[in-house]
Order: C-alpha cells, then sequence, then structure tokens
C-alpha cells in the first residue's frame, strides 16, 4: 500500500485529517467487495479497466451536454480507474480533470495487467475516502459500526458504499437521506449478484 496518496496529503491541507488503517484483503468481509461492485461497477469482474459502453454512451450527442458531463465524471468511471486515480494522480474538477484522463487511462491498465482483479479491490477498499478524512473500509468500519471490516454485516457494507462518490456530503453517521435512499439498492444488486461465480473469485 502507498505510504500516503496526493488524494490524502489534500485531505490533511484541507484541514479533514488522515484517518485510515490498511488491512489485506482477508481482513475485508466479502459483503464489502460485493457492496463496492454492486454499486460502483457491476462490470468490473469483466471489462479489461473500462466501461466502454458508458464511455460511449456519454459520448453520443443526443445524450445532451448534461448528461454527458455527468456520465463522464460518474457512470464510465470503473473500480479500476478510480483506484488509478487514487493511487497515482489526484481528485479535482474542472479542467485538471481532462488534464488528469490521459495518465489515469496508463495507470488503469498497467494495474489490469499487472495487480489483477483482486488486488485492485483490496487497494480500491483500502484507500478510497469513506468520509471526511476517513480513508479505507477499515477506518470507516471502525469510526461507523466500532468493529473491524471483516465483521461488517451486508446492511452495513451497504450503508457504507452508499456515500460515494461524495462522501463529505452523503454522511453514513448520522445516516443522510441520499445514504439511507441508496443502500436498499445496493442490497439488492447484491442479492442478484451473489451467486455469479466470476464475483465469487474476486470477493472470496
Amino acid at each position: 500500500m502507498p505510504p500516503v496518496t496526493i488524494t490524502q496529503l489534500q485531505s490533511l491541507v484541507a484541514g479533514d485529517g488522515l484517518k485510515r488503517d490498511y488491512v489485506s484483503s482477508a481482513q475485508i468481509s466479502s459483503a464489502v467487495k460485493l457492496a463496492a461492485i454492486a454499486s460502483e461497477d457491476q462490470l468490473f469482474p469483466e471489462h479489461g479497466g473500462f466501461d466502454w459502453k458508458a464511455i460511449e454512451k456519454s459520448m453520443d450527442p443526443a445524450s445532451g451536454r448534461r448528461k454527458k458531463k455527468r456520465a463522464l465524471g460518474a457512470a464510465a468511471s470503473t473500480i479500476s480507474q478510480q483506484t488509478a486515480k487514487n493511487i497515482f494522480l489526484w481528485q479535482g474538477s474542472g479542467w485538471t480533470r481532462y488534464v488528469r484522463k490521459v495518465p489515469e487511462m496508463f495507470y488503469t491498465k498497467m494495474i489490469e495487467w499487472v495487480w489483477g482483479k483482486q488486488r485492485i479491490m483490496e487497494v480500491y477498499l483500502n484507500t478510497i475516502e469513506m468520509g471526511r478524512g476517513i480513508y479505507g473500509i477499515e477506518a470507516a468500519a471502525q469510526t461507523y459500526f466500532h468493529k473491524p471490516a471483516a465483521t461488517l454485516t451486508p446492511a452495513e457494507s451497504a450503508k457504507i458504499v452508499a456515500c460515494l462518490p461524495n462522501p463529505k456530503v452523503f454522511t453514513v453517521v448520522p445516516i443522510s437521506k441520499r445514504v439511507a435512499w441508496r443502500y436498499p439498492q445496493i442490497l439488492r444488486q447484491m442479492n442478484n449478484l451473489e451467486g455469479d461465480p466470476v464475483v465469487a473469485e474476486i470477493i472470496h
């Protein structure tokens, strides 16, 4: 795991602090991994780093400018892309997002080739921000539910993942309206994916 990331340094500079505790994949509940796939990237087990259908849809002129911007910033961003950005690059919107896209594509392909899906998921869940200054699933589990990530239930996992992509606004505790609305949907998707053998290889 990286000693520190640019995103984590940005958090410190902004005064949000830095809570994190890196753990191995074996110390992360399979429910958390399933929740991440169900909510953030259901094609994660199959794609090579990019959801080309979502990208193609976002580039469709008929979709409209607002929809295009939303798709490029959210739906088209896979778990692999988010991991590459979190580890090697920086956060930010506006013109800096477009400057970041080329190196993001490079690093995304590299981690797909070198790390593989299980390692990408492990790094993703250890480094993504899950609250103001809270990085990684272990710190989130301890902060919100006072327990290790290994023992998180499906509902607890879904609530934490539901705070993405804006954990500073969509709070887990106290539970925000968005998280309360979103996490039952994630649970339903988790139930749909649970029996998939390809998904099982990644989360177990």
